[in-house]
């Protein structure tokens, strides 16, 4: 936030929360009615404003009933939450469904949103508004057969992108193009972020799933970092 506290997504109980440093944790908005199930991922610009996914169904829950190939073939879409700096909350993007929306990014100008499109294995691309409402939706990059989780926009506006379903996090071009793969040894990868002092480390999340059951029975997960040659670029 401008004040440098700090937003957190509380996940099951559908709610963002807001940090002090001086250790204040209140409650910042209330998604109950902006999201279908768990919250997800966030992105806050410079002015406060934040958009946030949610999953829209219990995925682990439909992944050990039909398996991935049958879960992204069909599954039920939800909607952007978009909360003002005040903790008010609206829908993102009135009328338009996502497919299990994650990873978000925004251009260094402010004047667009990336969001992966996990279940639909695309990257789409928004115009905000000077409320910070979405709209002229695009698709930024087709993905398949990698689908986007956690992503990172880099200063030549392409998007790493964490691949959930093979251990890899990839750099994707506008349009679709793979630019670079990075392995991440046997793990899948389930969120990247751009960093360091230059901007140019990418921190790679990986485990050996994303069930809540199976993490916590076999807590593996780590980060792995590498140095590439595009820095980071807009929010977060």
């Amino acid at each position: 936030m401008p004040d440098g506290s700090l937003l957190v997504v509380r996940m099951e109980r559908r709610q963002v929360w807001r940090r002090w440093s001086d250790g204040r944790f209140a409650l910042h908005a209330d998604l109950a009615d902006h999201s279908a199930f768990l919250c997800n991922d966030m992105v806050v610009d410079g002015a406060g404003r934040a958009w946030v996914g949610n999953f829209g169904f219990d995925l682990d829950a439909e992944l050990r009933a039909r398996g991935p190939e049958s879960v992204i073939a069909d599954h039920p879409q939800t909607c952007l939450a978009l909360i003002q700096p005040d903790g008010s909350v609206s829908d993102a993007a009135p009328g338009e469904r996502f497919s299990f929306p994650n990873g978000m990014a925004i251009t260094p100008d402010c004047r667009t949103l990336i969001v992966g499109e996990t279940l639909a294995g695309r990257l789409s691309a928004f115009d905000i508004a000077a409320d910070g409402t979405l709209s002229s939706r695009r698709e930024y990059a087709p993905t398949w057969p990698r689908v986007p989780d956690g992503i990172s926009l880099d200063s030549e506006g392409a998007v790493w992108i964490a691949n959930p379903l093979a251990p890899e996090c990839a750099r994707i071009a506008p349009g679709g193009e793979v630019l670079e793969v990075v392995s991440t040894g046997d793990l899948p990868c389930y969120a990247c972020m751009l960093g360091g002092p230059t901007g140019r480390h990418l921190f790679m999340l990986v485990a050996p799933s994303s069930d809540a059951e199976e993490a916590a029975k076999a807590p593996k997960g780590k980060v792995l970092v590498t140095e590439v040659d595009g820095g980071r670029a807009g929010w977060p």
